[in-house]
């Protein structure tokens, strides 16, 4: 049987079904001969300048540059320890617990290198204030917002440091028991006295918010206490339960007991309170005392959805310093619960408000419209750093989705940072190898307003 070529084949059948047409398809194949090759788009490399833009954040030379292919261009990757992975080598100020959050060096790098005293920094998922109180260490004005209002407790007490006496001499005020109980069992974690103290000190701390009465002072308790509810050391006022920054159930705590063998031992709450305040105000600097008094009173603290924040003006933020939650990898409610009781908050409609997405694709819609925020009250010339860290074992590529929106959104992608390190010692205590499991990098993806 005869083996007809492409061009052959198609002549034939071309005279077979219509020759009318068959001198116009030979045309149409001369012609495309003679006509040059169409050109093949491939992305443009990664430049000198590209890099050296991006090693400005490196304390030094070092470190392992890579590239990512973000939506048709290339943009630099550099790879290295930034900081130190010891543990508590930032302010005392930083020691408040809170899940899923960062060391204080990571919001320093960026404002050290981007800011100057007297600008504002703005972090849209404050958190427990990591952000806002570098910041305003440095000597810089801030804003913090979190859909949580737990933020807002932990994080703006902080920035007005109270001296010792005065919070020891309203500890005394404060009756020991006669609060009115409710339905909730908390004897799985505390000792009968020690429970009626933490529920007379929350009586206390609601009616003095509720009656427009609440102080400095009692706010600061209300932040040290709400982060000594529960924890594994003495400190707390609890038995022996999960870390600071995630709260069992009752159900589990009493597992935990059985297990353990234990019961709850009376704790002084009023006790507890003065030694943590103690040791949040050690080593703080006259300079950073003075700093955080000059920010705290135009300190802005929001509870909103961060893809509308209208309180900031058009232009005003120099530099954003964040993370937000990781699709649906930390639950905010259940680890939260017994802090939002603490507060008179309820949990459920707080956790309802938290981006937890189980799809990329869901969580890149919601980070699309907080950049659009972000790009309307970031001034010319202003720069945003939004870390990330590994999602479900590194399979997720939360910063390239992060570099897509930001830069869909009008900011210009000067490319990642990644701060690699050795496992930290919360992982230790979970018995997680942290270059294995969990995540174990901060991948932070820096962009600029033009």
């Amino acid at each position: 049987m005869e083996v007809l070529n492409t061009n052959e084949f198609m002549e034939s059948l071309i005279a077979d079904l219509a020759p009318g047409v068959l001198t116009a398809w030979r045309e149409a194949v001369e012609t495309e001969k003679t006509r040059p090759p169409r050109a093949i788009h491939t992305p443009d490399a990664v430049t000198v300048e590209d890099r050296h833009r991006l090693a400005t954040f490196a304390p030094d030379e070092g470190g392992a540059w890579d590239e990512t292919l973000v939506a048709g261009r290339k943009y630099p990757v550099l790879t290295r320890e930034f900081w130190t992975s010891r543990q508590r080598q930032a302010s005392n100020l930083h020691e408040v617990s809170y899940r899923a959050c960062y060391k204080p060096q990571l919001p320093k790098l960026f404002i050290e290198k981007l800011t100057q005293p007297g600008e504002w920094v703005y972090d849209p998922f404050g958190g427990r204030g990591t952000t806002a109180v570098e910041a305003a260490l440095l000597g810089r004005q801030v804003i913090s917002n979190d859909i949580n209002p737990l933020s807002r407790i932990l994080a703006q007490p902080r920035l007005t440091l109270p001296e010792p006496e005065a919070i020891s001499a309203r500890l005394a005020e404060i009756p020991l028991s006669g609060a009115a109980t409710d339905d909730l069992d908390l004897s799985m974690f505390y000792h009968a006295d020690t429970e009626a103290e933490l529920r007379t000190l929350r009586s206390y701390l609601i009616e003095r918010h509720q009656g427009g009465k609440e102080d400095d002072l009692d706010r600061w308790i209300r932040m040290v206490a709400t982060n000594r509810l529960t924890g594994h050391s003495p400190g707390f006022f609890s038995v022996y339960t999960l870390p600071p920054n995630q709260a069992a159930s009752a159900k589990r705590q009493v597992l935990i007991n059985l297990k353990r063998n234990q019961v709850p031992p009376y704790r002084s709450t009023h006790d507890l309170i003065l030694k943590k305040t103690r040791q949040l105000l050690k080593g703080i600097t006259q300079e950073e005392c003075l700093n955080l008094a000059e920010a705290a009173p135009s300190a802005r603290f929001l509870t909103a959805d961060a893809r509308r924040t209208p309180e900031i003006p058009n232009d005003t933020v120099t530099l954003t310093v964040t993370s937000p939650p990781f699709l649906d990898v930390v639950q905010y409610t259940p680890d939260n619960w017994l802090r939002c009781w603490f507060n008179g908050l309820d949990s459920d409609a707080i956790g309802e408000g938290i981006t937890m997405a189980k799809t990329l694709r869901i969580w890149s819609a919601v980070m699309q419209d907080v950049f659009h925020e972000l790009l309307r009250i970031t001034r010319p010339g202003g720069h945003v750093a939004f870390e990330v860290g590994e999602v479900r074992g590194g399979s997720v590529c939360l910063e390239d989705a992060v570099l897509q929106v930001g830069v869909a959104a009008g900011f210009e992608g000067l490319g990642i940072l990644v701060n690699a390190q050795v496992f930290t010692k919360t992982s230790h205590i979970w018995g997680v190898d942290n270059q294995d499991k969990g995540t174990n990098t901060n991948r932070i993806v820096v962009f600029r307003k033009n």
